[in-house]
């Protein structure tokens, strides 16, 4: 089986973990320190401060730029439901727009007309590695003195007009198994703020600076030095994972681009394709099915929108349409695009969508 997502571990990883092991340093160490100082040059921001998750960056991001209970917070409701979750657990009300067709990303229109007087932030998500229209939603957050927050989680190293994402507002990224590098868990917050780093690193901490001195209610939302041994060795590596990537989907686009609907790539950005996500707009599960009977892993992201899930049915979000997201939840699939796939690998892909879609052999599609 071909699998949607295989993280790499290489003899680097491991060396580095075992290095921390003998250490004995576990746990908020000089590895801690080290990834963030990496990840912050790599992005090209002064700060980057780790924690224990994407989920608990964005927790963190939110706490640190003082949203709260009255706040609102407008997000996108195509998205892993830890966007939207973080915005709940500050006591602060998520606000959905709807998505771009093409692109999955938080439409900006569709987010300026959801602005009102308790409007506070805007999360935008880079889905998939495609990164959102940073130039409109800077100008939206200057214009109505809006927090921007980056949900980069999925886009380590893309690109807007030569920028990295993370560095517009203030980012966070996940570690998570299936992202372009990971740590194992982990997240970071990236900023060029010094007020919010150091509340960021505040709050992780159990809102200590000095051992047993609290100044806040605070977190265990710490890194350990063992995923960021990790982290350390993977970034090492992102940009090769990066470029393997772009150019599985270049190779998918080129063959895949009369049967379905491959995701474009808007000029001026860099889409790192932490998932390859086409439209089916007829019987996807049908073809879900077919392909894994071909040894073909795939994924639905998302097959419920956020506004649906039953925790937001409560706060009446149910009640709100979205057509652009609810007709994408019923026609994405993801296909593997991950870096350790090889060209047979891909011919076995395309060969699998075209046996289903055109009814042809899989040998006349494979090169």
């Amino acid at each position: 089986m071909i699998p949607i997502a295989r993280p790499f571990i290489g003899e680097e990883e491991k060396q580095a973990v075992l290095a921390v092991l003998e250490s004995g340093m576990l746990a908020q160490g000089p590895q801690v320190q080290a990834f963030e100082e990496a990840f912050a040059e790599y992005c090209g921001v002064r700060y980057a401060v780790a924690t224990s998750s994407g989920t608990t960056a964005l927790h963190l991001a939110l706490l640190a730029h003082g949203i709260g209970p009255g706040d609102e917070v407008i997000t996108s409701p195509f998205s892993f439901v830890a966007t939207a979750n973080a915005v709940c657990y500050v006591g602060a009300r998520p606000v959905f727009a709807d998505i771009d067709p093409d692109t999955f990303n938080l439409n900006p229109d569709q987010t300026e007309r959801r602005i009102t007087p308790r409007t506070k932030a805007i999360i935008t998500v880079h889905l998939f590695g495609h990164p959102a229209d940073m130039a409109r939603f800077l100008d939206i957050a200057q214009r109505y003195n809006l927090t921007l927050i980056e949900d980069a989680c999925q886009a380590h190293g893309a690109e807007f007009q030569g920028r990295k994402v993370g560095t517009f507002g203030t980012g966070c990224f996940s570690f998570y198994p299936t992202k372009n590098m990971i740590s194992a868990e982990g997240g970071m917050v990236t900023t060029n703020d010094p007020a919010i780093a150091d509340r960021v690193r505040l709050l992780r901490n159990h809102g200590m600076r000095q051992r047993y001195y609290h100044e806040t209610l605070g977190y265990n939302f710490r890194m350990t030095d063992l995923h960021a041994a990790i982290g350390l060795a993977q970034l090492g590596k992102l940009e090769q994972f990066n470029q393997v990537r772009i150019a599985n989907a270049s190779y998918l686009t080129a063959h895949l681009t009369d049967v379905v609907s491959c995701p474009p790539v808007r000029p001026g950005v860099r889409h790192v394709f932490n998932q390859y996500t086409v439209r089916v707009t007829h019987r996807r599960d049908v073809l879900r099915e077919k392909l894994r009977a071909a040894g073909v892993d795939t994924a639905v992201y998302y097959p419920v929108p956020i506004h649906q899930q039953k925790p937001y049915q409560e706060l009446d979000c149910s009640q709100e349409f979205y057509p652009v997201t609810e007709i994408a939840c019923k026609q994405v699939l993801s296909l593997p695009v991950h870096p350790q796939l090889s060209r047979a690998d891909l011919d076995r892909i395309v060969a699998g969508v075209y046996r289903y879609v055109k009814g042809t052999d899989e040998e006349q599609y494979s090169s």
